[in-house]
């Protein structure tokens, strides 16, 4: 399976996550094109800052334009807060910390889209009953959180981890 292929249930080599595996996740949610354009860009360059200034922007879109009950309010705010350390994280090529930070960014997000459904157990079979493509996208976000620790033997700024981040950014920049 597509999935299986990219968060492996027996662990990543040594090396991280399959770039290939990564490229046809890519394919799998649509987003294959940017997603290989972005891959081929240096992180310094100025399409590349113009492609998180657009993620940023759209993230933010999304989370002001989500309708929530009066409580969640809160949430919100708080949510739209992680956005400016998550984007330094990034611009420091730390993807460890990236990651880690972008899997709690979309656990809230998830929250904001799908209220308390997103906390149960079977969110992503629900996901994929509303849509292939979104389903497999909250299937790889209820993964990325984890991958800190599934690949302390990776460099901070190894290229396997930029792919499996790069993906949830192309994904969210075109929602």
């Amino acid at each position: 399976m597509i999935a299986e292929a990219l968060f492996p249930s027996d662990g990543f080599p040594a090396g991280g996550p399959d770039l290939k595996a990564a490229g046809i996740f890519a394919e799998a949610l649509g987003i294959d094109t940017e997603y290989k354009r972005l891959f081929a860009l240096k992180r310094n360059d100025a399409k590349m800052h113009g492609f998180l200034g657009h993620f940023q922007n759209n993230l933010d879109l999304l989370i002001q334009k989500t309708w929530v009950e009066k409580a969640d309010e809160t949430r919100k705010e708080k949510l739209q807060d992680e956005i400016p350390p998550l984007m330094a994280l990034i611009e420091q090529a730390d993807f460890h910390q990236a990651l880690e930070k972008f899997g709690k960014v979309l656990d809230e997000l998830a929250y904001l889209f799908f209220g308390s459904q997103s906390s149960k157990d079977d969110f992503t079979e629900y996901t994929f009953r509303i849509d292939i493509q979104m389903g497999l996208f909250w299937w790889y976000g209820c993964h990325i959180g984890g991958l800190k620790e599934i690949c302390k033997n990776c460099a901070s700024n190894d290229e396997s981890l930029w792919s499996v981040l790069l993906i949830g950014l192309c994904y969210l920049t075109n929602f």
